[in-house]
C-alpha cells in the first residue's frame, strides 16, 4: 500500500509538470513486464542466465509496442534474487540503443524526472525494499514505439542444503507470442546433478521443460507457445504465474575446495563434505505479544513442533516465551532426549498471544541463559551457542529505542554466540534486526504471512541447524594477494559454502598456499591447498561492505558506504546506493565529441604525438605507466572519443559522435599477416599492423590473432616507428634508436595500448590496441581498413529484428549501396579504462567488415611493416 501510494504521488508530480501530450499519460503498475495497458502489447519476453562457477549473468528482454496515438508512462516491478545486483538497464527504440548509467539516487532520479517532464521516453532503474526483494522500473513510451527493454543481474548463487537456485520469478499477467527462459551452467568441477521445476507447471506443461546434462555444462530451457500459456483456450488469462527454479551441484574434490584464478582475481570455494556435525545449544525466544495472535501464533506454534522433531540427542536446546513478561520452560537448557522434545511440545501447545513486546530483556535471558550453562560446564566443550529469536513487532516495552537494545545485546553476547532473527509479517521493524543479527554473528530472514509461514520457518532453521566448523579462517600468503573479501567465518554449515575472492599482487603462483582453520567437533580443523573473477571479487566486496555501513561504528559506517558506493559506480551494480536511469538525448546529435577535441587544440602549435600506454593485465598494484611528451593528454583521454580504433581480437571499432552511434567489425587472417590500417599519400603517414597468434590452439579449435607490432611511417621526415610488444624503435638518419617517445610535425596523434598478459598464460600472449585522436587533419586522400572511415560514413539502420542471442537484435544495414544483415553487439574500448576495457555498443557488421569497408579484407594485406603492397 506504501508503495502504491508513492506511485501515485509521483505520478501526479510528473504530470504537473509535464507537456501537454506528456499530462495525458496513463499510469499503471504493473509486474514483472510493460503490459496491462489495451494499447500497449508486449509480444516477447526472454530471460537469459549464464552461470560461471556460480556466478550468474542473467538478461531479461521484454519487447513491446505502444498502439496509442499519445505516450504512455508505464510502471512496472522486475522480482530478483535478493542477494543480485542490476547491472544494465538498456532500451532500443526504433533501432537506437539507450545505456542506463548507474549513478546515485538522487542524480539518477533528477535526470529521469527532466526526461519525462519534457516528453521524452526514459528509464529509470531503483532498489526498492530494504532487503532488495524488488526493482521498479519506470519507462515513458512514445506513441507508435517499438521498445526493447533489457533488464540485466548479477549475482553469486548461495549454496543451500547441498544445491545451488537459479530463481526466475515470472508473472506475464498475459499469454505472451514469444517466450522463453533459457539457462546454460558451466561448471569447472564438473556437475554432478541438475533438476528444473516451477509451482506452475501443469502436466501439459511439464514435458516443455528441456534439460541437457553434460560433465561441465548444463542447458535448461522452457518455451511454451502462447496456446500453451492459456489457461483456458481462446482465454486471456495465462497458467505462466510463479517461480521457475533450477537446483544443481558439483562435484566435490576430495581437497576440500576450489580455487580459480582468471585475468588476475582469485575465488576460492570451500564446501568440505563429510565433516561430522558439532553439537548445538539453541535458545529459542518467542514473541507472544497480542500482535501476534491468530494465524502467525498457530503457525509459529507449528513450526517449533516440526522443529523440535528436528532435534539431534546431542542438542541442548531452551524456550523463552515474552510479551511484556518473560517466562522460560526451564532455567536452564536441556538436553535434547526425546522425553525432553516431548515435555517441551506440550509447553510449546499452550503458548497463547497477549500483551506488548519486550524484546531486550528477553533476548538478554536467552544470552545469560547460554553463558551461565557455559561457566557451569553444562554443554559440550566443542558445541555451537546459537539464539533465535521470532517476532512480528516493534519493541514497545522496557528498554524500547532499538539502537539501545543493539548496544545491550552486543554487549551481553560479546561474540561468544550466534544470534539469528526471524521478523514475521509486514510491520516488523527488519531494519533493526538485521543490524542486531550481523553484530552478533548471525543473520536475520523475512518471514512473510502466508499459508507457507510454517515453512518458511522450518526452512531457515534447517540451514542453521548443522554446523560443521565455527571460527573459520581463510589465510592467503600476504606476499601474493591484497583486496581479500571477507575471509572470517563464525560458522560453516552442512550443505552451505564460503566464498572468498581477491586481487593477485604478482604474475607468480608458484607459492601459492592457502591455509584454512576452524574448531570441529573433535579437534582444531586445518587444511592447506597447495598449487573471473573480478566481478566476484567486486560483487562480494559490495555486499560485505553495505553490510559495515549498517552494523559497523559510526566512523566505519561512513567509510564502508563511501567505498560502497565507489564500487557500485566503478562496476555497475545498482546497490542501495544507487540508481541507473538512461535518457533520450535532448538532441538528435548528442554529444559532438570532436568539436570539443578542436576547441582544446585550439590555437595550439601542431605537433604529432606517438604514445605508449602500458596495461598491466595481472599486476593490479603496479601503475599505468604513460609516456607522453605533455601531461595535457590525460586531458584529452577523459574528454575525447579515440576513433576509429583497433584492439583485442581484433576487432575494429569505428566510433560516429555525429551519429551518436558505433560500428564495428573483427579481422580474422592468420598469424603473421601484415594490414594496412591508415595510408595518407599527402602527408606521408603510414600505419601498418602485423598479427601474432596465440601460443596453441584453444580446446574449441580457435585461433585468435592479436596485433602486436605496428610499423609507422612519416616520409617527409624521412622516419620510421617500430612498436611491438618488447620495444619501440625509430629509424632516422641510418639508424635505429630505442625510445619511449617521438615527437614529429603535423596534428595527428595516436595511442597504442600495450596490454600484458600473465606470462605463464597457456594461450594468450601480450598484444597492441590502436588508437587515433585529431583523425580530422589528415587529408580526404587517407584510406586503409581504420583510414578510410576518417571523415565518416554514411548509412541507415531499419528492420529490427530478434537474433540468435536475446540481448543482440539483428538488423538491415544500408551501406556503400549495399544490404547487409548486422547485429547489435558490443564490443571492448580500452581508451578510458586501460586496465579493464569497456563495453562500447555498436552495429556488429559480419564477415570481416564485407560490404561495410572498401573491397575485400585481403585488399589491405601488405607484404612488409613499412610496406605499402
Amino acid at each position: 500500500n506504501k508503495q502504491n501510494r508513492n506511485s501515485q504521488t509521483r505520478n501526479r508530480k510528473v504530470t504537473t509538470t509535464a507537456n501537454s501530450q506528456a499530462a495525458k499519460t496513463k499510469s499503471r503498475k504493473l509486474r514483472s513486464h510493460p503490459l496491462a495497458l489495451s494499447q500497449v502489447e508486449v509480444y516477447s519476453m526472454t530471460v537469459d542466465s549464464t552461470v560461471t562457477s556460480r556466478f550468474a549473468h542473467t538478461v531479461m528482454t521484454s519487447k513491446a509496442l505502444n498502439k496509442a496515438n499519445s505516450s504512455q508512462e508505464i510502471f512496472f516491478e522486475v522480482e530478483l534474487p535478493k542477494t543480485a545486483f542490476i547491472t544494465n538497464f538498456s532500451m532500443v527504440i526504433e533501432g537506437q540503443v539507450y545505456v542506463g548509467e548507474v549513478k546515485e539516487k538522487e542524480k539518477a532520479k533528477k535526470q529521469y524526472e527532466k526526461a519525462v517532464s519534457s516528453g521524452q521516453t526514459a528509464g529509470l532503474v531503483k532498489a526498492s525494499g530494504r532487503t532488495m526483494e524488488k526493482f521498479s522500473v519506470s519507462v515513458n513510451i512514445a506513441a507508435k514505439s517499438n521498445v526493447t527493454f533489457i533488464l540485466t543481474y548479477e549475482e553469486l548463487l548461495q549454496r543451500k542444503f547441498g544445491k545451488y537456485e537459479i530463481q526466475t520469478r515470472v508473472k506475464p499477467k498475459l499469454p505472451v507470442q514469444d517466450f522463453h527462459i533459457v539457462t546454460n551452467i558451466y561448471e569447472p568441477q564438473g556437475i554432478a546433478f541438475v533438476d528444473a521445476h516451477a509451482n506452475f507447471l501443469s502436466n501439459e506443461l511439464l514435458p516443455l521443460v528441456e534439460k541437457t546434462v553434460t560433465d561441465k555444462k548444463a542447458h535448461i530451457s522452457f518455451s511454451p507457445t502462447i496456446e500453451q500459456q492459456r489457461k483456458c483456450p481462446g482465454c486471456d488469462a495465462t497458467q505462466i504465474d510463479g517461480d521457475f527454479i533450477i537446483k544443481y551441484d558439483v562435484n566435490r574434490a576430495e581437497t576440500l575446495g576450489d580455487i580459480q584464478i582468471v585475468n588476475g582475481y582469485f575465488v576460492h570455494f570451500f564446501a568440505p563434505p563429510d565433516l561430522p556435525r558439532v553439537p548445538k545449544n539453541v535458545v529459542f525466544v518467542i514473541d507472544r505479544s497480542g500482535s501476534m495472535s491468530g494465524r502467525k501464533m498457530e503457525q509459529t506454534r507449528e513450526a517449533l513442533l516440526s522443529i523440535l522433531k528436528e532435534l539431534h540427542e546431542e542438542d541442548y536446546f531452551a524456550l523463552i516465551q515474552f510479551d511484556s513478561e518473560i517466562d522460560s520452560w526451564k532455567e536452564s537448557l536441556t538436553k535434547a532426549t526425546k522425553e525432553n522434545v516431548d515435555e517441551a511440545m506440550v509447553f510449546v501447545n499452550r503458548i497463547s498471544a497477549r500483551g506488548v513486546t519486550n524484546i531486550n530483556d528477553a533476548v538478554l535471558r536467552g544470552v545469560n541463559m547460554l553463558l551461565t550453562d557455559r561457566q557451569q560446564k553444562r554443554l559440550h566443550e566443542r558445541s555451537v551457542d546459537m539464539i533465535i529469536l521470532l517476532t512480528d513487532g516493534m519493541p514497545n516495552s522496557g528498554v524500547s529505542a532499538p539502537h539501545l537494545i543493539q548496544e545491550n545485546v552486543r554487549s551481553a553476547i560479546g561474540g561468544k554466540m550466534s544470534l539469528f532473527c526471524l521478523g514475521f509479517g509486514d510491520y516488523v521493524d527488519y531494519s533493526f534486526l538485521d543490524v542486531m543479527s550481523k553484530e552478533n554473528k548471525g543473520l536475520a530472514r523475512r518471514i512473510y504471512e502466508a499459508s507457507d509461514a510454517t515453512l518458511q520457518l522450518q526452512g531457515f532453521y534447517e540451514e542453521v541447524s548443522s554446523p560443521l566448523l565455527s571460527e573459520v579462517d581463510l589465510r592467503y600468503p600476504d606476499n601474493a594477494v591484497d583486496f581479500l573479501t571477507t575471509n572470517h567465518f563464525a560458522q560453516l554449515f552442512n550443505g552451505s559454502e564460503i566464498v572468498v575472492a581477491g586481487r593477485l599482487k604478482d604474475e607468480q603462483l608458484d607459492n601459492f598456499m592457502v591455509e584454512v582453520f576452524g574448531q570441529g567437533l573433535e579437534d582444531d580443523f586445518k587444511y592447506i591447498f597447495g598449487d573471473f573473477t573480478e566481478r566476484l571479487w567486486a560483487y562480494l566486496t559490495i555486499q560485505q561492505l553495505l553490510e559495515k555501513s549498517k552494523s559497523g561504528a559510526p566512523d566505519e559506517k561512513a567509510n564502508a558506504t563511501a567505498k560502497a558506493l565507489d564500487m557500485s559506480l566503478l562496476y555497475s551494480f545498482v546497490t542501495p546506493l544507487t540508481s541507473m536511469v538512461v535518457t533520450k538525448p535532448e538532441t538528435e546529435d548528442g554529444t559532438d565529441s570532436p568539436l570539443i577535441a578542436d576547441k582544446l587544440t585550439e590555437g595550439k602549435e601542431g605537433v604529432t604525438h606517438f604514445y605508449l600506454i602500458h596495461a598491466t593485465w595481472l599486476s593490479p598494484r603496479s601503475p599505468v605507466l604513460v609516456w607522453c611528451l605533455s601531461k595535457q593528454f590525460i586531458l584529452f583521454i577523459s574528454v575525447i572519443g579515440l576513433s576509429p580504433a583497433v584492439d583485442g581480437d581484433p576487432h575494429f571499432i569505428i566510433e560516429l559522435p555525429e551519429k551518436n552511434d558505433s560500428l564495428c567489425f573483427n579481422i580474422n587472417n592468420r598469424p603473421g599477416t601484415i594490414f594496412n590500417l591508415v595510408r595518407d599519400p599527402k602527408s606521408g603517414i603510414l600505419v601498418n599492423g602485423q598479427v601474432i597468434g596465440e601460443k596453441k590452439i584453444s580446446p574449441n579449435g580457435e585461433v585468435k590473432t592479436y596485433f602486436w607490432r605496428f610499423g609507422i611511417v612519416h616520409k617527409t621526415l624521412g622516419v620510421r616507428l617500430e612498436v611491438s610488444t618488447k620495444d619501440i624503435s625509430v629509424f632516422q638518419d641510418g639508424k635505429w634508436v630505442k625510445l619511449l617517445t617521438v615527437t614529429l610535425k603535423d596534428s595527428v596523434k595516436f595511442v597504442i595500448l600495450l596490454h600484458k598478459v600473465w606470462e605463464k598464460h597457456p594461450y594468450h600472449r601480450d598484444y597492441l590496441g590502436f588508437y587515433t585522436l585529431d583523425r580530422h587533419l589528415l587529408s580526404n586522400s587517407v584510406h586503409g581498413l581504420l583510414g578510410q572511415f576518417y571523415h565518416g560514413i554514411e548509412y541507415e539502420v531499419t528492420n529490427l529484428r530478434p537474433g540468435a542471442v536475446p540481448e543482440k537484435p539483428d538488423a538491415t544495414m544500408y551501406v556503400k549501396g549495399h544490404e547487409l544483415n548486422v547485429t547489435r553487439g558490443w564490443q571492448r574500448d580500452f581508451r578510458r579504462d586501460v586496465k579493464n576495457g569497456e563495453n562500447v555498443p555498436c552495429w556488429f557488421i559480419h564477415y570481416n567488415g564485407t560490404g561495410l569497408i572498401d573491397g575485400d579484407a585481403t585488399d589491405y594485406i601488405v607484404s612488409g611493416l613499412f610496406k605499402t603492397v
